[in-house]
């Protein structure tokens, strides 16, 4: 089950992809590896359980044990693994060293035995246990082992027989517990022959329960051991009717990896104090995390439930001042700026962009149709036809650069969904149809045409710096160094809004006449002022509520997203060698490392070791290579001897800004395609942390504990 390698801090089959073999069925052969791995939590666990469970990645092999063959990568019969960084073998009469010294260790210095540390466990280990105890939990292990199967594979425990009244009848759930017994669990077997035939939805739901629990406290037991981290919000999600909020968690693991955990999802339902109150409290005192220990927070998050989350924000930013609030590497900046705004005209954009992404993803035939009307309008560019037509088979609602696409491509747009909606060739259904009317409408309204031209022309000035943002870290590092200059922009921009205002208006005007849509003040304005019906001109009135608090807005939110720690953080990115190098007359400022002054090892010491960091980098000859990134820099052999640049370096990494490396950004991406795959009558928050996180080691004694310890009256789930 357990998809990573079982050696402690060794990164095989998570963030480096070795090859990962099973534990041998063999008891001898079994233990041995335990021995070698140094894992003592494993001794008293049988053969067979470390068989289904555990596994050993190839680089503690041999090479000569490893072969391939038409199954694929294999053991040689009888392999024993002999390699563990940061271990030495036994040589030159070093084992038996070791063994004489355990003896000594037995003895004080007058010959009498010492009790041995392992004595009380031995003791707890010598105390019976009732056999029905014994069997309830070989039964429940049975449970956990089904649904943990489940889960991974992302198959819903319920199924096709989930509308009984109280079974689970023919379940998924059910059909792998008969398939289990139909295979020798006698356990289970009689278990369910002594009782009933099947496991109610209720007491599913406790299994689920204690599979949850488990799995997230195995989570934040892995971040809390890691010092700081990260707090990650995503879009709200709505399962069974009820929205919830997913988090994510960034750390540096114990090897120095960048990691991002999702956590789970907590319940967004409520007012926006109370709630801000819940969520936190949810986190520290039901999760067990340690907020103290939080350096950043990012969210995701547009429309009606944007003030709920900003006020959640405002709180964890108060409790905690360390947390700062920063975007979020997996968005780009420019719609992150839009999204935070709650204008009208731009929730209609960005709505309508999402309603065509979705639109276009549902057919091929769409998109032959949207690039059909592409040619139609760009007869004599045939070149830049062409670019644009690429740039609509990708998920352009989502680039930089989104707006202005979306501003070139309008009158082809607008004709290739009236097309759709006429239908004249009866070639699309009705859904089709209907959702093509829709996108139409909104297309057509000059609001949408006025809010798209006020957000190309004012986001073009960050496009620059938001693509840095994603890039390279001396790309991150030149973002930083320019933000100054971004800033001037839009306040220019500001100060002479009447003279801007005019010429996007203009702009907006033309196209729209163009298009042949009507410039009008939008009707919901008119019906709540009819008394100013006859007086609101279109110009002023979309300079007052879109031009204006458009650029009003960006300006406040990057001043906000972008502190002055923020950016101090950002520069400390001239540690990284390539940075340096290409930088090497200047050496990284002291000033901007100072931000972590409290949370490294020798404050006092930082100045001689940032400069001794700079000299072993910037003296390097041409033609040597240099990590390019956090990731590559913090897996350099050697960066454990500068203490105070290592941990910097750490907690540059989770600063959620920085874009992760694709093995890094594993768990978004499984968040993402089970959000996407799973149908929403199936979406489950418990089994989506479950599959999510498949890659968490556990333990089914463990989790059988969790439930004993949890649910102790309820001695058979199945009555």
């Amino acid at each position: 089950m357990q998809v990573q390698c079982a050696v402690p801090g060794c990164p095989g089959g998570q963030s480096d992809p070795q090859p990962l073999f099973r534990f041998p069925c063999g008891p001898e052969r079994s233990k041995k590896w335990v021995e070698k791995c140094q894992r003592q939590d494993l001794s008293d666990k049988s053969a067979e359980h470390l068989f289904e469970c555990y596994r050993l990645c190839g680089k503690h092999f041999e090479a000569s044990l490893v072969e391939s063959d038409a199954q694929g990568t294999v053991l040689k019969d009888g392999a024993i693994p002999t390699i563990f960084e940061g271990q030495s073998k036994p040589q030159n009469g070093q084992g038996k060293r070791s063994n004489a010294m355990t003896k000594d260790d037995e003895t004080d210095s007058k010959g009498r035995k010492k009790l041995k540390k392992s004595q009380p466990e031995t003791a707890k280990k010598d105390v019976q246990t009732p056999p029905e105890e014994e069997e309830h939990k070989e039964y429940l292990k049975s449970l956990f082992k089904v649904l943990v199967l489940l889960g991974e594979q992302s198959i819903p425990p319920t199924g096709p027989g989930d509308n009984k009244q109280d079974g689970l009848g023919s379940s998924n759930f059910q059909a792998l517990l008969e398939y289990s017994m139909n295979c020798g669990d006698e356990v289970l077997k009689k278990r369910y022959d002594a009782n009933t035939k099947s496991c109610s939805s209720a007491q599913l739901s406790l299994l689920v329960e204690v599979c949850e629990k488990y799995i997230r406290s195995k989570l934040v037991e892995e971040v809390q051991q890691n010092g700081f981290f990260s707090l990650l919000t995503d879009d709200l999600v709505k399962i069974s009717g009820e929205w919830f909020l997913p988090v994510f968690l960034r750390f540096v693991d114990q090897s120095n990896c960048q990691q991002e955990r999702f956590v789970g999802f907590l319940s967004f339902e409520g007012h926006a104090e109370a709630l801000a109150e819940k969520l936190l409290s949810e986190m520290t005192d039901h999760w067990g995390l340690d907020m103290e220990q939080c350096r950043g927070q990012a969210h995701s998050c547009s429309g009606t439930h944007l003030g709920k989350l900003k006020a959640f924000s405002a709180k964890l930013l108060e409790r905690y001042p360390m947390a700062m609030l920063t975007p979020r590497s997996t968005r780009t900046l420019n719609l992150v700026l839009a999204n935070g705004m709650a204008l009208s005209g731009v929730q209609l954009v960005l709505s309508t962009l999402k309603k065509i992404e979705s639109f276009f993803s549902e057919s091929t035939l769409l998109q032959l149709e949207l690039e059909h009307a592409i040619s139609i309008f760009y007869p004599d560019k045939e070149e830049r036809a062409k670019e644009l037509k690429e740039i609509c088979g990708t998920s352009w609602t989502r680039r930089h650069d989104a707006f202005e696409v979306a501003l070139e491509i309008l009158e082809a747009l607008l004709l290739c969904v009236d097309s759709v909606h006429d239908n004249e060739d009866m070639r699309w259904n009705d859904q089709v149809t209907h959702n093509a009317l829709e996108i139409s409408k909104a297309l057509a309204d000059f609001e949408f045409v006025m809010a798209l031209v006020v957000l190309k022309n004012t986001l073009t000035l960050t496009q620059a710096f938001g693509r840095n943002l994603q890039g390279k870290a001396s790309d991150v590092h030149f973002a930083a160094a320019s933000l100054k200059a971004v800033l001037h922009s839009l306040k220019e921009v500001s100060d002479n809004i009447d003279v801007y205002h005019e010429f996007w208006n203009d702009e907006a005007a033309n196209l729209a006449t163009a298009m042949e849509i009507p410039i009008k003040v939008p009707r919901s304005y008119l019906r709540k002022h009819q008394s100013e019906s006859g007086a609101v001109r279109p110009e002023s009135y979309y300079k007052k509520h879109l031009s204006v608090p458009i650029v009003e807005h960006v300006i406040r939110e990057i001043d906000t997203l972008f502190c002055e720690d923020h950016l101090k953080a950002m520069r400390c990115l001239s540690l990284v060698p390539a940075v340096i190098e290409q930088h090497k007359s200047t050496e990284p400022e002291e000033e901007s490392l100072q931000v972590f002054k409290d949370s490294i090892p020798n404050a006092g010491s930082l100045s001689a070791e940032m400069h001794c960091w700079w000299v072993k980098w910037s003296k390097r000859g041409k033609g040597e290579t240099f990590p390019t990134n956090l990731q590559e820099t913090l897996q350099l052999a050697d960066v454990k001897f500068f203490p105070n640049m290592l941990a910097v370096l750490r907690q540059i990494a989770i600063i959620p800004t920085l874009t992760l490396e694709d093995s890094c950004d594993v768990a978004y991406k499984r968040f993402q395609m089970y959000m996407e795959n799973t149908p929403d009558q199936f979406k489950s928050k418990s089994i989506a942390l479950l599959n999510i996180n498949c890659d968490v080691a556990y333990d089914l004694d463990s989790m059988v504990e969790v439930y004993m310890k949890t649910y102790p009256d309820r001695e058979d789930v199945s009555l």
